[in-house]
């Protein structure tokens, strides 16, 4: 898991207006670090709009549509801090955490990231982080 997360992936002390726009800079970290091809993005925003990817204690996981799967090069995460908070359909988003995921493997990051973000203490170590080594360490941590 950790591995998935390279530094060059993670942005600390993010200012985004809207939900759109976290969830396209999300997108491009993912297209940038080769993980996926530019339609990806676009299928990202697709899913949200059927199903919201907030998942609670501050998090979104914006991921893209079944049908993108073949956009998918192979598995990658992006990690947005956003300590200010953004609107996300009613809900407050400080972290937004972009997956694509090859062969199922996105499964599993979804629950591991899933199980650190259901720790309070986890979330505010996340959102307070001053670099990217700290919010790996986070994940290491709750990975154990």
């Amino acid at each position: 898991m950790s591995k998935m997360f390279s530094n060059e992936n993670i942005y600390i002390n993010q200012t985004i207006k809207d939900q759109n726009e976290a969830i396209e800079k999300a997108g491009q970290v993912l297209v940038k670090s080769g993980a996926v091809t530019p339609n990806y993005v676009a299928a990202m925003k697709e899913r949200e709009q059927l199903v919201s990817t907030f998942m609670g204690n501050g998090l979104a996981i914006p991921h893209g549509t079944d049908e993108a799967k073949s956009e998918v090069i192979h598995s990658g995460l992006s990690l947005l801090q956003i300590p200010d908070g953004i609107d996300w359909n009613g809900e407050t988003v400080k972290v937004v955490v972009g997956i694509a995921g090859k062969d199922g493997e996105h499964l599993d990051l979804l629950s591991k990231i899933a199980i650190t973000f259901s720790e309070e203490e986890n979330v505010d170590r996340i959102v307070n982080a001053q670099s990217a080594e700290e919010i790996k360490q986070v994940f290491e941590e709750a990975e154990a």
